[in-house]
């Protein structure tokens, strides 16, 4: 039996130079395996970068580490 859990995750993100995906997937890759994410808000600030809502959802547990391996 497995215990591995699909979990949702709600993450904000400051927007940083360089790849957009790379900055999200790494984001959301510390909370475990992605199965999907999707940035749903963007706010603009004055002179500060953007800060993006991303929702996700990630396997966590023993699925998602044999997966990894």
């Amino acid at each position: 039996m497995s215990s591995a859990q699909l979990l949702p995750v709600l993450l904000q993100l400051e927007r940083q130079p360089g790849s957009l995906r790379e900055q999200v997937e790494a984001a959301v890759g510390a909370h475990g395996t992605p199965l999907r994410w999707a940035i749903t808000a963007v706010q603009h600030r004055p002179e500060q970068p953007p800060l993006l809502q991303i929702e996700a959802v990630v396997l966590n547990g023993a699925v998602a580490e044999a997966a990894d391996a």
